[in-house]
C-alpha cells in the first residue's frame, strides 16, 4: 500500500476578498479522493491550505512526510477554484516545484490544470488527472506503487514522454454516486472553519455536493472536471450524510455546491420528505436556473426542508443576451421563479453577467431594472470570464496573448474588448452593488415603519448604512458616465 500525501492550494490570504467575506469551505473534491484511498487500504495525510498564510508555510509538512507520493486536489465543485486564479496557480507552482526537490512523484488535478497541462508539467508535476479523480488516481497509484513505467493505459491522464506531452483517452464519468464513501471530514480542522464562520456570519455551514456535471450548455461555463453529463447521489444517501454533519460537527447551514441542484425528476420531494420524516434541523442553500424553480409544489418542498438561498444563474435582464449566451432560458422566467420563491419564503440571489459580446446599454439599463423590479435578498455581479474548453473562449482568444485569468477573485478585469472599457465595468459593479445595498435599506426600512418585520442585525446594519450607500452610488454613477463618454 502506498503512502499519499494530499493537499488543495486555494488559499484565503491570497484571496483578499474572500479573506474578508470569511465563509470558508473545506476542499471538497480532494476529500472525497482521500476516502477513496484510504478504503482501498492507503495510508493518507492531508493538508489544508485554506487558513495557511503562503505556499511557504506548507513546505514543513512536505518535507516531514515519509511518502513519496504528493497529490495536489483542488475542489472541482467549487466556483472560487474554477475561476483558476493566477494566485493559486503560482502557489501550486511552488508546491510542486518544492515537492520535486523532496524526492515526491507529484499528480495534479485541478481545472486550471485541466486546461494547462504542458505548463504544469514543465513546472514539474509527474502526472496531471484529466476529468474525475477517484478511479483515475486508485489507478495510476497501483500503477506506481509497481515501479511499472507503462502509463498509457490509464485513461484521464496527462504526462510527458521524451518531452512530448502525451494525453490518454479520456474517462468515463462515474454514474453511481452512491458508491463513493462520504468525504474524508476528519483530516478537516473544523474548529477552525466553525469558529470563522461564528465569527463572521453568527452560525456554521459546511459543503456537500448531490451531484456532478450540468446537461447544459450556456457556452460561457467551461466544465474541465465533471463535463456535460448529469448524476445524482440518493436522496437517501444525501440524507444520510447530512445527518452525519450535524449529529458530529454540530453544521447548522449547508451549501449545496452543485452546478443545478434536483434536475432528476422526483428528486426535491423525495429529499424534502427524508429531511422532514427524519426532523434534521439545518438550512440550506443551492444553486440552480429560472427554467427549473417555476413548479410552485417543488418550491414547497424545498422550503419544507429548509432551503433558505436559491442562486440562479439569471446573467442579463437582456434576452438578446441570454440567447447569444446559449443560456436556454428567458427574462420571463427569471422574473416568475423570483416571484414564486419569494412566495414561500426562500431569499432569491441573482448572478449577474456584464461585458458579454455585442451588450449595449441598452441591455445594461435592463439587468439593473430587473434587479430593482424584483429586490431579491443578494446579487453576485460579475464580467464575463473567458475559460479554456468554451465557445466563448475560442471568439475572444486573440484578445487574450497577455492577460487569460484573474489574479484574485476581486480583480474582476475584462480581459477582451468589449462595448465599454474594463474601467467602466469596474465601476458598473461596484455601482450596482452600492446601489442594490442603498435600495435594500429603503425597503427594509419602510417594512419596520409598517410592522411588517422586526428588526435583526443585518437588516438594522443596511438601514443605518445607508448615507454611505447614497454617496457611494452618486460617485459610481458620476464615473461610469465619465468613463462612457470616452469610449
Amino acid at each position: 500500500m502506498a503512502n499519499v500525501l494530499i493537499s488543495n492550494t486555494y488559499f484565503l490570504a491570497l484571496d483578499p476578498k474572500q479573506q474578508d467575506n470569511m465563509q470558508p469551505y473545506p476542499p471538497l473534491g480532494a476529500l472525497y479522493a482521500a476516502a477513496v484511498l484510504e478504503r482501498d487500504g492507503h495510508h493518507v495525510e492531508f493538508i489544508d491550505t485554506i487558513f495557511e498564510p503562503s505556499a511557504e508555510n506548507v513546505f514543513p509538512r512536505i518535507q516531514q512526510f515519509s511518502g513519496n507520493i504528493f497529490f495536489v486536489c483542488d475542489d472541482g465543485f467549487n466556483y472560487l477554484t474554477k475561476m483558476c486564479l493566477v494566485n493559486m496557480r503560482n502557489a501550486c507552482y511552488d508546491m510542486i516545484a518544492y515537492a520535486k526537490q523532496n524526492n515526491y512523484t507529484v499528480i495534479v488535478s485541478s481545472s486550471d490544470a485541466t486546461d494547462h497541462s504542458l505548463d504544469y508539467l514543465q513546472q514539474g508535476a509527474d502526472f496531471i488527472i484529466i476529468g474525475e479523480v477517484e478511479v483515475t488516481l486508485q489507478q495510476l497509484i497501483n500503477t506506481l506503487q509497481t515501479e511499472s513505467t507503462y502509463f498509457e493505459s490509464i485513461n484521464g491522464i496527462a504526462y510527458l514522454q521524451e518531452n512530448k506531452l502525451i494525453k490518454t483517452i479520456s474517462r468515463p464519468v462515474l454514474t453511481d454516486l452512491d458508491n463513493l464513501p462520504f468525504p474524508a471530514w476528519k483530516f478537516i480542522q473544523m474548529k477552525d472553519y466553525q469558529r470563522a464562520w461564528l465569527q463572521k456570519s453568527g452560525y456554521f455551514s459546511l459543503n456537500m455536493t448531490t451531484t456532478r456535471g450540468c446537461p447544459f450548455k450556456c457556452n460561457w461555463c467551461a466544465k474541465p472536471i465533471y463535463g456535460n453529463r448529469y448524476n445524482s447521489r440518493s436522496p437517501e444517501k444525501v440524507v444520510e450524510e447530512i445527518d452525519f454533519l450535524i449529529s458530529n460537527y454540530q453544521v447548522e447551514h449547508i451549501w449545496f455546491c452543485d452546478d443545478i441542484f434536483g434536475l432528476k425528476p422526483g428528486w426535491i420531494k423525495r429529499f424534502s420528505e427524508l429531511v422532514v420524516s427524519k426532523n434534521l434541523q439545518f438550512k440550506f442553500k443551492i444553486q440552480c436556473r429560472a427554467d427549473l424553480l417555476l413548479d410552485d409544489e417543488n418550491i414547497q418542498h424545498l422550503a419544507n426542508a429548509g432551503c433558505d438561498e436559491i442562486w440562479i444563474g439569471a446573467e442579463s435582464g437582456s434576452q438578446k443576451i441570454l440567447d447569444a449566451m446559449d443560456k436556454g432560458t428567458t427574462v420571463k422566467q427569471i422574473y416568475t421563479a423570483t416571484r414564486l420563491m419569494q412566495k414561500h419564503g426562500i431569499k432569491p440571489c441573482l448572478f449577474l453577467q456584464f461585458g458579454y459580446l455585442d451588450e449595449l446599454q441598452t441591455d445594461i439599463d435592463l439587468t439593473i431594472k430587473m434587479v430593482f423590479d424584483l429586490m431579491p435578498y443578494d446579487i453576485g455581479v460579475s464580467v464575463s470570464y473567458p475559460l479554456p474548453g468554451t465557445q466563448f473562449y475560442e471568439k475572444v482568444k486573440s484578445q487574450l496573448q497577455i492577460k487569460q485569468n484573474w489574479s484574485d477573485s476581486d480583480e474582476l478585469l475584462l480581459m477582451y474588448k468589449s462595448t465599454y472599457s474594463p474601467a467602466y465595468y469596474k465601476q458598473l459593479h461596484r455601482y450596482i452593488h452600492k446601489k442594490f445595498r442603498l435600495a435594500q435599506g429603503k425597503k427594509y426600512f419602510r417594512s419596520l415603519l409598517n410592522g411588517k418585520m422586526k428588526p435583526n442585525k443585518t437588516f438594522t446594519r443596511r438601514i443605518l448604512t445607508m448615507p454611505v450607500f447614497l454617496v457611494a452610488t452618486i460617485w459610481h454613477k458620476r464615473k461610469m458616465d465619465l468613463l462612457s463618454k470616452q469610449q
